[in-house]
């Protein structure tokens, strides 16, 4: 029997990015001594206060179907969050909701990108954008992202890379996997490509709760003159530490959003109400985790780059946000695929190769900063440990 064209698009897309984690999953699951440093599941659980506004939601009777476009007292909250932090008026018409960032992206992309189509991303990226982006069937224009421009995209290499195909640019800021963070200067000169050759910005802000001390974030959705071609997506799920209960949203142009509407009704009809309740007082509230784990991640890189920078042939660039550090490992010699392979194999330490991410860093790895702090130091003591074996000028 056949398939269709989006199941051919997507074939190569599957697990094979994955193959550290789950070879070390196995291991762990038959006793080996391994720690896995990974992926960026939140190092606590949803809080309680938001699953009590969940229980009682059910409880309540908020399991009905859901407005299309999102729970009304969800988008209210929404608007008046990002109202209150852009500086600009965000009306609720603006926004949709979602069963987290990923489906969001998805539908967004949906709706601005079609087979014929470019977007413009930055490489290395988050592992699923490629899959969002070919869905639609649009091409994917990576942009490389220099470590000596500490990963944060540039608006020359942007330009060096748009034809006439091109519709749109996905940005990530904060940045996963490298943690950086763009600068109000960055936005502008991306902001000015945009208007000049009418592109639409989708923004990817997951991570914008997790900012560590002395770093700023902007958003080009504060940016009244983007107001007309700037989407983003966000959830909970990093925030929050809720990854489970999928809630996230998009905020765009009203002709945008409404637009929008009928793929999202096809698609699924609204997220559900007791969610969405929970939802609404994370927004309304605030996060009662993310000042913790704002401190704890930017405690760990820097004992990570302290144990690492000068004493062996990695490097640690620290991370501006985020729950990940990147480390180059071009000093042992090998890809990052090939060392973090070996580190598994000899140290017992699970790490993701910076080609899971994009063809730009195979000399990285990426590191989660979500271990305990008792796993993550014996991490650091195992990755020293084996780095010493390889010579390296710089070590």
């Amino acid at each position: 029997m056949k398939t269709t064209a989006i199941t051919r698009r997507l074939a190569d897309l599957g697990g094979a990015k994955w193959g550290i984690y789950l070879r070390a999953k196995a291991m762990i699951a038959q006793g080996a001594d391994v720690i896995s440093l990974t992926i960026g599941e939140p190092d606590v659980p949803p809080p309680t206060e938001l699953m009590d506004v969940a229980e009682a939601a059910m409880r309540a009777g908020r399991t009905t179907y859901s407005d299309g476009a999102g729970e009304p007292g969800l988008r209210a909250a929404l608007a008046e969050r990002y109202s209150a932090n852009t500086g600009r008026a965000i009306s609720d018409a603006q926004v949709m909701c979602f069963p987290g960032t990923q489906t969001a992206l998805y539908a967004v992309l949906m709706g601005v990108a079609e087979e014929g189509d470019e977007v413009l991303v930055g490489d290395p990226m988050y592992a699923t954008y490629a899959g969002v982006i070919r869905a639609t069937g649009a091409d994917l224009v990576p942009v490389p992202l220099r470590p000596e421009n500490g990963f944060r995209i540039s608006a020359d290499d942007i330009a060096a890379r748009i034809t006439p195909r091109s519709r749109a640019i996905l940005l990530t800021t904060p940045h996963n996997p490298t943690g950086a963070i763009l600068t109000p200067e960055d936005i502008a000169a991306i902001g000015d490509l945009a208007r000049k050759h009418d592109l639409w910005i989708i923004s990817d802000e997951v991570y914008e709760q997790l900012v560590f001390d002395g770093q700023r974030f902007t958003s080009p959705l504060a940016q009244p003159d983007l107001a007309d071609r700037v989407i983003v997506v966000s959830s909970i799920s990093k925030s929050h530490a809720a990854p489970g209960f999928r809630s996230g949203w998009c905020i765009g142009p009203e002709t945008f959003t409404a637009a929008l509407l009928p793929l999202s009704e096809t698609m699924l009809f609204g997220n559900q109400p007791f969610i969405a309740d929970m939802t609404e007082a994370a927004v309304r509230n605030g996060s009662s985790v993310a000042p913790g784990m704002r401190a704890r991640f930017a405690a760990r890189a820097d004992r990570l780059a302290a144990r690492l920078n000068g004493q062996t042939c990695l490097r640690v660039l620290k991370p501006q946000a985020g729950m990940f550090a990147m480390i180059d490992v071009t000093g042992t010699g090998m890809t990052g695929e090939a060392y973090a392979e070996h580190l598994l194999d000899h140290a017992g330490v699970a790490v993701m190769p910076g080609a899971s991410f994009g063809d730009t860093i195979d000399g990285w790895v990426r590191v989660a900063l979500t271990a305990g702090d008792a796993a993550f130091d014996t991490a650091c003591e195992r990755i020293a440990a084996h780095a010493a074996q390889f010579q390296s000028e710089d070590a």
